[in-house]
């Protein structure tokens, strides 16, 4: 049996952070992550995740459950399942969403992370080099390299101008003093590769600093003595033996939003009905997997006309060995590109305090379903969310058996203001593709083929063609120490155990604006300050 300082589970975009920085305050830690190592080619090349997220050997693989306002859909969800997760595996659009997301998570008993707060550790871990960038918001250096898209396409530029032409302002850096706006996506890429928190933080923290990490190594449960974590038991991929590693001072879960309430449930903790309902001895009663949320998104798709290129042409033939050679020459290349190129925050009406939802744009369009698989014709995307959802579902035990995935029901549209938002969103997305700015790039609509008339209409193409934005938050919340809905206090602590903390996007009370990869980034750089404190170094 090893024994550490501190014990990890999971080696994702906020696990890798906290290795790194408790390492390096002399701290002895070992991370296990259920996933392989970060070796894959396609993993470093950010066009590489039409080939990573349809790897079994990477992915954990969970269904949304059906529910009624999605006309009871089973849609496919994947994390990632490896050395990096999700930030080795995301799309790597960098938002960090807007100001009020982070003063309302303080305003709901989350003390010390309002915006003021929280925006030192945002610019802690960003390496963002542009010249015009206000210093006073971005940070220069940091580990995780951050930049706006170099390609500039003629779609793009135009879906930019088409888009100020319906009334959204430009706006060059969106996660500067203001969000609301259109420009370039910014993304975690780094001349052409991904910027992962495991190339930023973990790869130097074993190199260096001698982290201990345990690939391959799920985790059953935390082990709980007298009220206090003393390490977790896991097994290793193949093998049905439990080992266990202890911790000395704290045990850290950061096995990401679904999984993270899965392993505490497992271990005791959480709703005592359903824990019973599965044979479980109760530990500590709390509302585990509640509160869960996630961005539902919706897109709409147009053909250009043949004389432009998208990926669509790009990525096939000749063309395609044109852009593997710009991008071995580290210039900008479609191989390089994020999965968004134009990001946009929206208000629903002019002179309101904080943006209602997004839209973005692609120079690509993919095959109808979760296929990876671009279109035949030139097409390009367009799709938009509501950045604020209140509709919660939930994350649940399947079994006792800790081989089986959780039941992931995000009850998306459940709330009538979402249904609403979101319809506002697709319809403006809609609206530039098919505005006069737009009519010398697109040649038809394909989908929808023939616009909805009605909202009702317009409501059920988002009941049927949305789906998950992999943005999953909330089943850990944290808040005040007397919050009933809260798991874990604002200094990530959870409640009624000692020695054990969760550390990923569980924690956030509510959906931040932005993709949710850069606030877990910034949690995580917060909440090692926060052990640090608590845990000096003797």
């Amino acid at each position: 049996m090893e024994e550490f300082d501190f014990v990890i589970v999971g080696a994702g975009s906020a696990g890798c952070i906290v290795a790194y920085r408790l390492a390096e305050k002399g701290h002895s830690v070992c991370v296990l992550e259920a996933g392989p190592e970060d070796r894959n080619i396609y993993i470093r090349i950010p066009a590489g995740i039409v080939k990573t997220s349809t790897n079994d050997r990477l992915l954990w693989k969970f269904e949304h459950q059906p529910a009624p306002n999605t006309n009871n859909r089973t849609i496919p969800l994947i994390q990632g399942k490896m050395i990096g997760g999700g930030s080795s595996l995301n799309g790597m659009v960098y938002s960090r969403g807007q100001a009020g997301d982070f003063n309302l998570w303080a305003s709901r008993g989350a003390e010390g992370w309002d915006y003021h707060s929280v925006l030192p550790y945002f610019r802690k871990y960003e390496r963002f080099r542009d010249g015009d960038a206000d210093p006073a918001y971005r940070g220069r250096e940091g580990r995780v390299q951050t930049s706006r898209q170099p390609r500039r396409d003629p779609l793009c530029e135009a879906f930019i101008a088409a888009a100020q032409a319906d009334g959204i302002p430009a706006n060059p850096d969106y996660n500067g003093r203001v969000q609301e706006g259109v420009g370039y996506a910014q993304a975690t890429i780094h001349r052409g590769q991904r910027s992962s928190s495991a190339r930023a933080y973990l790869h130097p923290a074993r190199r260096e600093l001698g982290v201990r990490v345990i690939t391959g190594a799920q985790v059953r449960r935390v082990l709980v003595e007298d009220g206090r974590a003393t390490g977790v038991e896991f097994s290793r991929e193949g093998s049905d033996r439990a080992e266990t590693v202890t911790a000395r001072r704290c045990t850290i879960v950061s096995a990401g939003t679904a999984n993270t309430a899965k392993l505490l449930q497992l271990s005791g903790i959480g709703p005592a009905a359903l824990l019973k309902e599965h044979g479980i001895p109760v530990l500590r009663d709390l509302p585990v997997g509640e509160n869960f949320s996630d961005h539902y998104a919706c897109r709409v798709v147009a053909r250009v006309k043949p004389r432009y290129k998208t990926v669509n042409q790009l990525s096939r033939g000749l063309n395609l060995v044109g852009e593997v050679a710009k991008w071995l020459l580290d210039l900008p290349s479609i191989l390089g590109m994020s999965s968004m190129s134009v990001y946009g925050f929206c208000k629903m009406q002019p002179g309101t305090a904080d943006n209602d939802y997004c839209v973005t744009f692609t120079p690509a369009s993919l095959k109808a379903g979760l296929t990876r698989k671009l279109d035949d014709f030139p097409g390009v995307t367009s799709g938009g969310w509501r950045l604020r959802p209140e509709s919660r579902g939930h994350v649940r035990l399947r079994s006792a058996d800790w081989r089986d995935a959780p039941l992931v029901q995000p009850n998306h549209l459940g709330e009538e203001s979402d249904r609403a938002i979101t319809i506002a969103a697709i319809r403006r997305c809609h609206r530039i593709l098919t505005g006069a700015a737009m009519r010398d790039y697109v040649e038809v609509m394909e989908l929808p083929k023939t616009p909805p008339a009605t909202e009702d209409e317009w409501l059920d193409y988002v009941r049927q063609y949305g789906s998950t934005a992999y943005h999953l938050v909330g089943t850990c919340t944290m808040g005040a120490a007397d919050d009933p809905k809260a798991v874990v206090d604002p200094r990530l602590r959870l409640r009624g155990i000692e020695g054990l903390r969760v550390i990923d996007a569980s924690v956030m009370p509510t959906t931040p604006s932005g993709n949710t990869n850069a606030s877990t980034t910034m949690i995580a750089e917060k909440a090692s300050d926060m052990l640090l404190e608590d845990y000096p170094r003797t």
